[in-house]
């Protein structure tokens, strides 16, 4: 029941951080947009014993962290549960690839424990990728962005409206089960048995609430096609970001990873 009220709370903040005034937010959303993918494109496309690049791609992120005034710490804390899984894909790979590549001191390093250490790498900072666009870019201006990059409007107006109704479901979830509590004292949490009719009538009560939005939406000139807001014009700050990123992460990427994270140790 707090879990659900908590995650309410997390969508609210998560849109104020969006809505506020910094230096991330004022940037085209386009442009964040297209950096974020092709961030992605440059992680995810790294070999499985690339560790080195991936750990000098930690740069976007960190940086990104500072500039936007977020806490890292926090992020990881909002993350906690998705973090755990990543590394728990790559697990089986010490065991299924022995072989030894190198050495630390005394202590022999095996591809599997490189290759499991990179597939959390990739997974990790795709996540917080991905959690930076989010938190620097109201969801309005995010769905704008990708019709500018010809993503169907259907797919935008679902995306938009899943995001903005969350919250109303999450509610929903949390007065039934305020309710139950109420009828369940001393009960912590929903009986396994009852999580049949709970989730049916949370799906009848959704389906209820969908109807009435709808209804209120097409009242309003809803036809279909959701009106979202301007990204407003490309500016000189939002290409030169956009440039100076794009470098940056190609170079990291296709320069050799060994060499440059040697300068960057040997300057540090």
């Amino acid at each position: 029941m707090g879990k659900i009220g908590q995650a309410v709370r997390e969508l609210e903040r998560a849109d104020e951080l969006a809505r506020r005034d910094g230096m991330l937010t004022r940037l085209h959303p386009a442009g964040k947009l297209a950096l974020t993918l092709l961030y992605l494109v440059c992680v995810l496309s790294c070999g499985k014993y690339d560790l080195p690049r991936l750990i000098l791609l930690c740069v976007y992120p960190l940086v990104l962290f500072e500039i936007g005034d977020l806490s890292f710490p926090d992020a990881v804390k909002r993350l906690r549960i998705v973090l755990p899984l990543l590394l728990a894909v790559g697990a089986v790979n010490p065991f299924l690839d022995r072989e030894i590549l190198f050495t630390v001191g005394s202590v022999p390093v095996s591809g599997g424990a490189v290759s499991m250490l990179s597939l959390f790498l990739k997974g990790a900072l795709a996540v917080f990728a991905s959690y930076l666009l989010v938190l620097t870019t109201p969801v309005e201006k995010l769905c704008a962005a990708l019709r500018r990059f010809h993503v169907p409007k259907i797919v935008v107006t679902e995306l938009l409206l899943i995001f903005r109704y969350a919250g109303l479901l999450l509610r929903e979830a949390e007065r039934m089960s305020t309710a139950y509590a109420l009828r369940a004292p001393g009960q912590k949490g929903v009986a396994f048995r009852a999580w049949g009719s709970f989730l049916g009538q949370l799906l009848l009560r959704s389906m209820d609430r969908a109807d009435e939005l709808y209804e209120s939406m097409t009242l309003r000139g809803f036809e279909g096609e959701y009106p979202f807001a301007e990204c407003g014009p490309f500016r000189a700050r939002d290409l030169i970001w956009v440039l100076l990123w794009s470098a940056a992460l190609l170079s990291l990427r296709l320069l050799p990873a060994a060499e440059l994270l040697g300068r960057a140790l040997a300057g540090a």
